[in-house]
């Protein structure tokens, strides 16, 4: 999946992300509070995760980056779009890109212990975004010939990313099951308590704040373990942290559905 997988990061996936942010019809202030909703969820789940990492003595650049940075890609997008339909899609993108750009830059700063604002300016996502959101913003209408090829490209991305996940669970591994299962309990239950707080003193919309509460019982990206792999930060643990934390949301995610529909 090594290929695919750069393709759909590099390629697939900006091109949903322009496809979304450069429609007319996506206006960037209505999202401003989403934003910072997911921005607190992220940054509160650690926090919350902070304390259970000390008490079971894991290193805290293990696992804390999981507890914070959830599947938003791989499940979320297919599972927002799934649950909420079409019109929920620009949400579940713009709580994409907070993720994937804090990944990239507080995530980074956590395991590496130094950031390239090179690496992050060049990263096709943040790209993308930032052109998205200059032509929705300008008057510029980009024509059909342009415009079609790139929302094809982009809808490639979401049964992409499902298809990965699924390879990504053939390999689940139980032999650090202890930290795996305190992982798969942890970020559910952090994310959502901090998104229950929040909720009642952000002014969102009523169809937003379902859809942040999902985002908030999200398990645990796999670009954790891609990252803890390169800087050599127990990947073996990190694994075991992200695939048993997926295999949980067989459980998490259908009684959030529950719980939010």
């Amino acid at each position: 999946m090594t290929v695919s997988n750069r393709i759909n990061i590099d390629v697939f996936v900006p091109m949903l992300i322009f496809d979304i942010m450069s429609s007319g019809n996506f206006a960037l202030i209505e999202y401003s509070n989403l934003a910072f909703a997911g921005l607190l969820v992220i940054f509160g789940s650690g926090l919350l995760a902070w304390p259970v990492c000390r008490l079971l003595g894991y290193q805290w650049r293990t696992f804390l980056p999981p507890m914070m940075f959830s599947n938003s890609g791989n499940m979320g997008l297919p599972l927002i779009l799934l649950a909420f339909g079409k019109q929920a899609l620009p949400v579940a993108v713009v709580l994409f890109v907070v993720e994937n750009f804090l990944h990239f830059s507080v995530g980074q700063q956590m395991i590496k212990q130094r950031l390239s604002i090179l690496l992050l300016i060049k990263n096709p996502m943040i790209l993308a975004t930032l052109a998205g959101i200059a032509i929705s913003e300008s008057t510029l209408i980009l024509p059909d010939v342009v415009q079609l090829p790139i929302h094809m490209l982009g809808q490639i991305s979401i049964p992409l990313m499902l298809f990965s996940l699924g390879a990504r669970l053939t390999e689940l591994d139980f032999q650090d099951w202890r930290i795996g299962l305190a992982g798969a309990l942890i970020c559910p239950l952090s994310g959502l308590l901090i998104a229950l707080l929040i909720t009642p003193w952000l002014p969102l919309p009523n169809q937003q704040v379902p859809i942040l509460l999902l985002f908030s019982v999200l398990p645990p990206a796999v670009l954790n373990y891609l990252v803890a792999e390169q800087s050599q930060q127990e990947p073996h643990l990190v694994a075991s942290i992200v695939l048993i934390g997926n295999l949980g949301a067989l459980v998490t995610i259908p009684l959030a559905l529950w719980f939010i529909l």
